[in-house]
């Protein structure tokens, strides 16, 4: 059976995903979690803060091992890839457009003097971009190159995640994973051109 902390923890992370940091309110997070008031700051000095940045931790680590567990099973980074922008898009529109990326929704709430929360989500987009560097590396795109593309696919697909919850629709969200997945396919054959044909 899970414990308390990870019960918070894991309450808090689902309703980033879901309603972002302003959305969500203590009382809410501690009837998920099926916890009495008052043990959030037992577990957490500060509080409603201090609990995001477990949650936004946890939900990188969920995130991220998702897609090493997709390009472990193929022997196609870039269809790995494929299929862990699948299960996320299928995960969006299964619970009516309202469970998007807890980075992006907190990041849009973030003030200035949050500095812990802030960097909280800045070590989480870099791990997310690496992750998915590693993956696109494994397709023989040298390393500085595959990371000026994980920068830009996460930008990406932040940006049309957005728009498709806004929107309550994938289309545009689609068409966006379609154009990286592809883009991705022209600098590898770039990279590793086919054998040329004898004569």
């Amino acid at each position: 059976m899970s414990s308390t902390r990870e019960r918070l923890v894991d309450a808090m992370a689902t309703s980033l995903a879901r309603k972002g940091f302003a959305g969500v309110g203590v009382n809410e997070i501690l009837e998920r979690a099926q916890a009495p008031k008052g043990v959030l700051y037992h577990h957490f000095a500060d509080g409603k803060t201090g609990l995001a940045i477990a949650a936004i931790r946890l939900s990188i680590e969920r995130i991220t091992a998702s897609l090493t567990r997709k390009r472990a099973a193929s022997a196609d980074p870039i269809e790995a890839l494929e299929l862990w922008l699948e299960g996320m898009r299928q995960r969006l529109e299964a619970s009516g457009f309202e469970y998007g990326c807890p980075l992006a929704a907190t990041a849009l709430e973030v003030h200035a003097e949050q500095t812990e929360l802030r960097a909280a989500l800045a070590e989480g987009f870099r791990a997310l971009q690496a992750e998915v560097a590693r993956t696109i590396e494994a397709t023989g795109i040298p390393a500085p190159r595959a990371l000026e593309l994980a920068v830009f696919f996460v930008s990406a697909y932040e940006g049309a995640l957005m728009q498709a919850r806004v929107a309550s629709d994938s289309t545009l969200l689609r068409g966006i994973c379609a154009t990286l997945l592809g883009l991705l396919r022209a600098e590898q054959r770039h990279v590793i051109p086919p054998p040329k044909e004898r004569p």
